[in-house]
């Protein structure tokens, strides 16, 4: 009996490892990801960037063209009549203003479009269903709204470059504040696509919030002119402090204490990554 009941044992003993043989070979075992999925995430980032890259006429090119018709427009209409504006000419100190709104908007536009997009074609079990955690999921979002407004920035000052005289004053300024600048409104652009139901809604966004805060924060003037009580609210505004920075990275003054800028956007963005991921663990307006 004991022979018996051992051969059995053996019998399925070897059954189970031939089963589970049958399934590695087949490539149907669980896959080791470690504490980060980096497959998973570099996958999601690389059709994040090839999603913008495939129609880059209207998210690259478009807003480098819009540029160009400010820097023209703004130029001749103002800078003939304006003397110099922080030590530089009209021109020198208009041209980081527009680098900079071009890296905010397509930031912004980059990540709610994509989460809107997939919510509205019912496809956001592609990132759901794969093994990927709040975590990656963010950083693969807001990694390529990041991508989107870098690229649109280098492409709009490369092409600003031949018309204005700039150079470069501060180096860690500009990588500064212009990675600060796409990662905070690329993780806005993923809580606005988390929030809206249809593009209506990212509309609203966009129109009332993000280029009141952008147009309204010094881009094409001094703040130094305000009176106020408009001097003192923009210091409130986040952007303000973006562009200052940026600014001052080319020409080497700005409207506001360096520092403060630094700490200001370094806190918010800290405090927005952290927004981001809470809404993305709860699964809100994506599982529900």
């Amino acid at each position: 009996m004991d022979d018996l009941q051992a051969s059995v044992t053996t019998s399925r003993d070897g059954r189970a490892r031939g089963e589970a043989g049958a399934a590695a070979h087949a490539g149907l075992t669980p896959r080791a990801f470690g504490p980060v999925n980096w497959l998973g995430l570099w996958t999601l980032y690389k059709k994040e960037v090839r999603r913008f890259l495939k129609v880059h006429f209207q998210t690259v090119l478009a807003p480098v063209v819009t540029s160009l018709l400010f820097m023209i427009v703004f130029s001749i209409a103002i800078g003939s009549q304006r003397g110099e504006i922080l030590g530089v000419a009209y021109a020198s100190f208009l041209a980081p203003g527009l680098v900079m709104l071009g890296v905010l908007n397509n930031s912004f536009a980059n990540a709610s479009s994509s989460l809107i997009g997939a919510k509205m074609q019912n496809n956001t079990v592609d990132f759901l269903m794969p093994p990927l955690s709040p975590g990656e999921l963010a950083a693969a979002f807001i990694g390529g709204a990041v991508t989107r407004g870098v690229l649109v920035g280098l492409a709009t000052a490369i092409c600003i470059a031949p018309f204005v005289d700039v150079s470069v004053a501060h180096w860690w300024a500009v990588i500064y504040f212009g990675l600060s600048a796409a990662l905070m409104l690329g993780v806005i652009g993923v809580m606005a696509g988390l929030w809206a139901e249809k593009f209506d809604h990212l509309a609203v966004v966009t129109n009332f919030v993000i280029m009141p805060l952008a147009f309204l924060s010094g881009t094409f003037y001094s703040v130094e002119i305000l009176p106020e009580p408009f001097y003192t609210i923009s210091h409130i505004n986040p952007v303000f402090f973006l562009i200052d920075g940026f600014r001052y990275g080319f020409i080497g003054a700005g409207d506001s204490h360096l520092m403060l800028g630094v700490a200001v956007i370094g806190a918010l963005n800290l405090a927005l990554i952290t927004a981001c991921y809470l809404l993305l663990r709860s699964g809100w307006r994506l599982k529900s």
